[in-house]
């Protein structure tokens, strides 16, 4: 049950009647018509601004189509007045049913309550993480993983049919390093010196990777020369590499239902295959570029490349896909994995890069709307970086990995929910501090604790009352739910709220504004459980009195199943007590 939805489609049917009648004009879109939460709660439920998006269009005064619409919708049962305001903005109040209707909604549907059903979306591929495989992932990298796999939650519960997919970045030259160092940790496993040259990688985490090495090809590989190992290193390292990988994803609940590799492009023809799709459609052409901004004349090399048009589907220049030695650029594998993504039918297309692929953005934008003939639209999504801290100063933990912090020390010391609920309080593109103490303390400044908090209360109210003989089912309470004050209301019209937060934050892709969302509803009911300490009439257990609790516990227990879910979506456990 949508209310907001609910009434927003009233209000269209009252539209449509008064253009029958002659109210209004013939052929106004009805699109921008919206109804939500009033800025000021005193002024009531709901209001629409239906008047003030239709008056100009219509030729009329907000206030005229504002009074004849309300008129129209006092009519309605579940609307107990509607109030013009200011211009014409009109302002509902919702009966009291409405609300108890709200929570029996809640009550039947369970987790599933504000849950669109499946099928009713897009198929969506998701693309994150993507990390080079040379290595653990690092925090970064953890801010990507857990707003990629939020995001696919939460498209998944709006009714989208949502893959989750990891592009290994297996053809460059990284991977050449990582096969250099790791052979480099193979000789320090036979006792020799390893020779950590500039440009190789430092971090101890190889040395596991050298003496599995030598488990497998003994001292066959020393004082070989390159030529011979570089190729079997490269894949056994990678291979490697990538289940350190999995099984850090692993440790911060993420779970991808695909990798793909983008070595496994080259020599099948494919890329080949998408820029000739791109030369087909008059887009790849040779030319010469402009020198870069802030190069001087002198350091620029004029040379002719093979170019993809991307200013054609705005991008701010064009790109090269192939350099003057006839290699591709890092560009070209990238297109024919999208093209790949396109072929598999993807309705739409979310990248999730990190804040230093901003200038990736564009191109690979045109890329896809030229590929699809602009069908697939590709979203993508930069995450900022996290700034570790303890007591609000820069904190660095072991340097087992070099030269970065990794996401496997974070989970460790702060736990996978804590630090999955804290990477989503931010917006995605918004820097995020994160301070190993505040996120672990206990007060209504870490948002974390706090709806952990009013999860383990709703759970203690409700072994009290089953303590007391008081039936729990969800079916019981939704027969034995009242409400009789305006403070329980008033924590009824947050839950009503739910499926219209899913619904904006899907369509968004802005995971964060769950977290945003059961933070609040947290408040309202630490808020009405506070009350309760000075009016004992609103405390959920009654002492005494089964069905008196039974009717108040069934607004607690509603609040549980909308955390409960919300907390599903950010890859979080509910806390059924605190430790």
């Amino acid at each position: 049950m949508n209310i907001f939805a609910d009434i927003r489609a009233r209000v269209l049917d009252a539209l449509t009647d008064m253009t029958a009648a002659g109210q209004l004009p013939e052929g106004l879109d009805f699109a921008a018509v919206a109804v939500e939460p009033p800025r000021d709660p005193a002024h009531g439920d709901m209001a629409t601004n239906a008047a003030m998006v239709l008056a100009r269009p219509a030729g009329l005064k907000p206030r005229e189509i504002a009074e004849t619409l309300a008129a129209r919708l006092a009519a309605d049962p579940r609307i107990e007045a509607a109030e013009v305001a200011g211009p014409g903005f009109l302002n509902l109040r919702l009966a009291p049913a409405v609300w108890a209707e709200v929570l029996r909604a809640a009550l039947d549907a369970g987790d599933d309550y504000g849950r669109a059903a499946p099928g009713q979306g897009a198929r969506i591929n998701v693309e994150f993480v993507s990390a080079n495989p040379t290595g653990p992932m690092h925090v970064g990298h953890m801010r990507g993983a857990v707003f990629g796999d939020a995001l696919a939650s939460l498209l998944q519960f709006a009714g989208n049919d949502v893959t989750r997919e990891y592009y290994i970045n297996d053809g460059g030259a990284q991977v050449d390093v990582l096969a250099r160092s790791a052979y480099e940790r193979y000789r320090e496993a036979h006792g020799q010196e390893p020779r950590i040259a500039e440009g190789l990688y430092p971090g101890d985490y190889l040395i596991p990777v050298g003496q599995a090495l030598k488990d497998r090809y003994g001292d066959s590989l020393l004082d070989r020369p390159e030529s011979e190992w570089l190729a079997e290193l490269r894949e056994f390292a990678t291979g490697l590499m990538m289940q350190v990988i999995r099984d850090d994803l692993a440790l911060l609940g993420v779970e991808m239902d695909v990798y793909s590799s983008e070595k496994a492009l080259y020599g099948t023809g494919r890329i080949e295959a998408a820029i000739q799709r791109l030369s087909d459609a008059g887009l790849i052409y040779e030319g010469v570029l402009d020198p870069p901004k802030g190069k001087l004349p002198e350091d620029w090399e004029a040379r002719e490349q093979t170019l993809f048009r991307s200013t054609a589907h705005g991008d701010d220049v064009d790109r090269p896909v192939r350099k003057s030695d006839g290699s591709w650029t890092y560009f070209a594998p990238d297109i024919a994995y999208h093209w790949d993504k396109i072929d598999r039918g993807f309705d739409q297309l979310i990248d999730i890069f990190g804040a230093d692929h901003g200038g990736y953005v564009k191109r690979m934008q045109a890329a896809v709307a030229a590929l699809s003939g602009g069908r697939v639209p590709l979203d993508v999504k930069l995450i900022q970086l996290v700034r570790l801290l303890k007591n609000g100063e820069p904190f660095k933990m072991s340097k087992r990995a070099g030269t970065f912090v990794t996401l496997r020390e974070v989970v460790e010391q702060a736990g996978r929910d804590v630090t999955r609920f804290h990477m989503l309080t931010r917006k995605n593109d918004a820097a995020l501090d994160f301070d190993f103490d505040r996120v672990l303390e206990q007060s209504k400044d870490n948002p974390v604790w706090y709806v952990q908090y009013a999860s383990a209360r709703i759970n203690s109210v409700l072994r009290r009352a089953a303590e007391m003989g008081v039936d729990v089912s969800d079916a019981a309470l939704a027969r034995a739910l009242v409400l009789d004050h305006p403070a329980q209301a008033a924590l009824a019209r947050r839950i009503a709220e739910w499926p219209r937060t899913v619904e904006i934050a899907a369509r968004a892709h802005e995971p964060h504004r769950i977290a945003f969302y059961l933070y609040d509803l947290a408040s309202d009911l630490h808020a009405l459980w506070n009350r309760g300490n000075d009016e004992p009439s609103l405390r959920f257990v009654q002492d005494g009195d089964i069905g008196a609790t039974a009717a108040k516990i069934a607004l607690a227990r509603a609040v549980g199943v909308v955390i409960s879910a919300g907390l599903g979506i950010l890859g979080v456990t509910p806390a059924k007590e605190m430790r």
